[in-house]
């Protein structure tokens, strides 16, 4: 998630986008999973268990691929799709559940059998014509249309399929994948991707990952595209709209896509020129950039979009055009949030802790600020909001990307490497994301991860700035 354009110092830079549970959310689909008539298999539970968003995911199975085809016509602004799910059953079920948020359904089929659905809700509950063994892989096959809608969190802000002058900009923090695509939506459960997008002629869609084919006929373009790590569905991205594209190389020979609005394309150009030193500087740093491509897209969004950018995998998206060090924090999350993601929203201050101090280390190495520097100058602040939750804790979903999650986790990072010092604070830098490459983690993992490199008790460390409430002393 971004940090405010504003390129000043960091105690006046806030999180411009404060994400939290929808409407739709506030009240969990929590079903129990039991067997009933003597009937094997299980009914896939609605949740899973997530502190903050207990509606979002679902039990009883793992997706490993989502394979989405979508034909969106921009001056209807109607979608035509179809989405073909790979997944692996955990228990036998007899029926699971998918988060989908309006739109129509009009058919869906289990290993190729017609199956059953009904909605409630979010929820897509689906009963297919057998039972699905413990561990058998199955395919769900789910055919639906409609317009897509923009999602509201309670502080006002959007996310989801939002609409724009010449397509959508299509972003997902934390729920709004499920306007636009049937899935498992919570970041605990990690697949591959394909797209194929279909748009009139003119438009480009761009998507996570490498663009593997493009081609025009009868008025209409499609754009296929493969994303081959595993990737959360909130970083799932189809943004839509009339782009100028730039393809070139990074460090290494990384294919880089940058997709700009012309609108965008002047503010943005100085910024985005800076991608491959960023991707070198902070490979030097987190180690080996996690993916196969990298890029950014940039859209001009309607003014009512409050916030300014979300790391989608391989191509962050960015409502305007991004100020530098924006574009340090969205790629940090390439490590931090993206290849290793946290398992449930509670441990967002994963993510953005570690984007923040990347940050902090930028500016340093750009001659600015020291990372004490900017730890001092928001610890002697007279602002209140760093230590209104711990980030650890949020405590209600509006809280998931509330400063202190952004700086107080970034002040946490500052204080362990002032107490386990430098070698051993940078060699959890770059050993934390390999350990945990492609996968989840939450926070009792980083601790444990952390206490391995020191002989130090770091116990009273993470007590406070994670999880204590009120101003933490500040250790020396």
């Amino acid at each position: 998630m971004p940090m405010s354009a504003d390129s000043g110092s960091a105690v006046n830079r806030r999180p411009l986008r404060r994400c939290g549970a929808t409407a739709v959310l506030s009240v969990a689909l929590l079903l129990s999973a039991c067997t009933s008539g003597g009937v094997r298999g299980a009914a896939g539970r609605g949740g899973v268990g997530d502190p903050l968003f207990p509606a979002l995911g679902n039990g009883g199975y793992q997706v490993r691929h989502y394979g989405l085809d979508l034909d969106y016509d921009v001056k209807r602004k109607h979608l035509d799709a179809t989405a073909e799910l790979t997944s692996e059953a955990t228990e036998d079920l007899r029926s699971f559940q998918l988060d989908l948020q309006g739109l129509r359904v009009s058919h869906v089929r289990v290993d190729g059998a017609d199956a059953n659905f009904s909605r409630k809700g979010h929820k897509l509950i689906v009963r297919p014509a057998e039972v699905i063994g413990k561990g058998e892989q199955f395919r769900t096959r789910v055919a639906y249309a409609g317009t897509p809608q923009e999602m509201k969190d309670p502080d006002g802000t959007t996310e989801g399929w939002v609409k724009t002058r010449d397509g959508a900009f299509v972003s997902g923090e934390p729920a709004g994948s499920m306007t636009w695509f049937p899935g498992n939506n919570h970041p605990a459960d990690k697949a591959t991707y394909d797209f194929t997008i279909t748009v009139p002629k003119g438009c480009t869609a761009v998507a996570n990952g490498e663009l593997r084919s493009q081609k025009t006929a009868g008025g209409r373009s499609t754009f296929v595209w493969h994303s081959g790590r595993p990737m959360a569905s909130y970083l799932a991205t189809a943004t839509i709209g009339r782009f100028e594209v730039h393809t070139s190389r990074g460090p290494g020979g990384l294919p880089l896509y940058v997709a700009v609005d012309p609108a965008e394309a002047k503010a943005s150009k100085g910024p985005l020129a800076k991608l491959p030193e960023i991707l070198a500087w902070e490979s030097k740093l987190f180690g080996p950039y996690p993916f196969s491509s990298a890029g950014a897209i940039v859209d001009d969004t309607p003014r009512r979009i409050t916030w300014m950018a979300l790391e989608t995998q391989t191509k962050p998206v960015y409502a305007g055009a991004p100020d530098t060090v924006t574009v340090v924090h969205e790629t940090a999350h390439q490590w931090f949030g993206d290849s290793v993601t946290p398992r449930t929203w509670q441990d967002a201050w994963l993510n953005e802790s570690f984007a923040t101090y990347a940050e902090w280390l930028w500016e340093e190495h750009k001659g600015g600020k020291t990372p004490q520097q900017q730890f001092d100058t928001l610890y002697d602040s007279k602002d209140t909001e760093n230590w209104a939750f711990p980030p650890g804790d949020p405590g209600t979903p509006r809280n998931v990307t509330g400063t202190s999650v952004y700086m107080r986790g970034a002040m946490m990072l500052q204080e362990l490497r002032n107490t386990i010092g430098d070698k051993a604070f940078f060699a959890i830098l770059r050993e934390w994301p390999a350990k945990y490459r492609y996968g989840n983690a939450d926070a009792r993992d980083f601790i444990d991860f952390c206490q391995e490199h020191t002989d130090v008790d770091l116990g009273p460390l993470f007590q406070d700035w994670l999880y204590g409430t009120g101003k933490p002393k500040r250790e020396g």
